[in-house]
This record gives C-alpha cells, structure tokens and sequence, in this order.
C-alpha cells in the first residue's frame, strides 16, 4: 500500500473515523477556551468566537460517533465490545451529547441575547474533560498509546 493512494486512504476500514475524530475534538476544547476566557476577561468577542467553534464542534460530533460506530463494525465485525473499547464508545457518546448540549445552552443564550447561564463554565470543564479521557482511550485503541 502506498501512502499517498487516495484509494487506500478513503477506503481503508477505520481510516474516516481517526481522521474526522480529530475536529469535534479540537474545536470543542478551543471552543470552551475562548468562551471561559471571554467570561473572565469580560470579553463578548472571545466569547462570540468560542459560541462559533462549539456550533461546528457539535455539527462534526455525531459524524465522529458515526465513524467509530462504523469503524467497529467494519474493523471489528460488529463483535461484542469490551473493556477499553466498550468503555470508549460509552465516553464517546456521552461526549458527543455534552457537546451538543453545551452547544445547546450556548444557542439558547445567544438567541435570547443573554449572558451564558451561571453553570455553563464548570460543565464545559467536565465536558472537556471527558472528550480528553474519551480521547486517551481512543489512542489506546488505535494503538497510538500503549500501556506497557
């Protein structure tokens, strides 16, 4: 194989999800920088730009759950899930709903041109964090990280 045969690359088993992973991830937890620094330094602009990277983020999230899912039914033949595994598709759901639900909140505020609510920075923290341990897992899998 070839690494700059676009066939290869396109059509390979798992390749759509490593690679599209990547932007839900990226734009989320920039996303969540901009918008807690905005709401600490006071600076709607900052804010504004991170509402813009968690409106793309939780467009790109459920296309990345959709690549996983479809990965491991490819890759995996649709067996049974266990350990790090299972334990990853479970955070990669949930990090895909706390995306758009942070998203969510975010368009309501700004439809009704409002601040954000009060509770919305510690569960874009906990959201983050969970998209980064679903990550690390996800490196596990992929045979990125190894644990020995």
């Amino acid at each position: 194989m070839h690494p700059f045969d676009i066939r290869s690359v396109v059509l390979a088993k798992h390749a759509q999800h490593v690679v599209i992973i990547h932007f839900p991830i990226a734009l989320f937890i920039v996303g969540v920088a901009f918008d807690l620094l905005g709401i600490f330094r006071r600076n709607k602009m900052l804010q504004t730009a991170g509402y813009y990277n968690l409106s793309v983020a939780a467009l790109t999230a459920p296309l990345a759950v959709a690549t996983g899912i479809l990965a491991w039914q490819l890759q995996l033949n649709a067996q049974r899930l266990h350990g790090i595994i299972l334990l990853h598709l479970i955070l990669g759901t949930m990090s895909a709903l706390l995306i758009c639900l942070v998203w969510w909140l975010q368009f309501k505020a700004t439809r009704a041109q409002t601040t954000s609510p009060s509770y919305i920075a510690p569960l874009e923290i906990v959201a983050a964090a969970v998209v980064a341990i679903t990550g690390h897992l996800g490196g596990f899998v992929s045979g990125v990280n190894t644990s020995g």
